[in-house]
């Protein structure tokens, strides 16, 4: 089982989950942070640190954010390892709740 994150990342990318994240687990792209599965140990320290509420225990998941199962494990390949906190974008408390964000995603 792995941890996932989900839409509502999209341009909010708060990383207060980073921080917290005893195997740095973490991904970080221009507006989304991923979680790579092979390295989650299911801790779920990070769910709770997550402003956004972005962070879903893979057999929780919605099915109309199950495409970000496939997702994070694809990211997580491409981009760099995070492992501090870092600030959130300006506007990241205007996006938090927005619906529906996936085409905003940034490769």
């Amino acid at each position: 089982m792995t941890f996932v994150v989900t839409d509502n990342c999209i341009n909010c990318k708060y990383t207060d989950c980073v921080a917290v994240c005893p195997v740095d687990a973490f991904f970080e792209g221009p507006n989304f942070l991923a979680i790579d599965p092979a390295i989650c140990i299911d801790c779920a320290l990070c769910v709770p640190e997550c402003p956004a509420d972005a962070i879903i225990q893979d057999t929780h998941i919605s099915p109309d954010q199950a495409a970000f199962l496939a997702l994070n494990e694809e990211l997580a390949q491409q981009w760099p390892n995070i492992t501090e906190l870092k600030p959130a974008p300006a506007d990241a408390d205007e996006w938090n709740g927005v619906a529906d964000k996936i085409g905003l995603l940034k490769y």
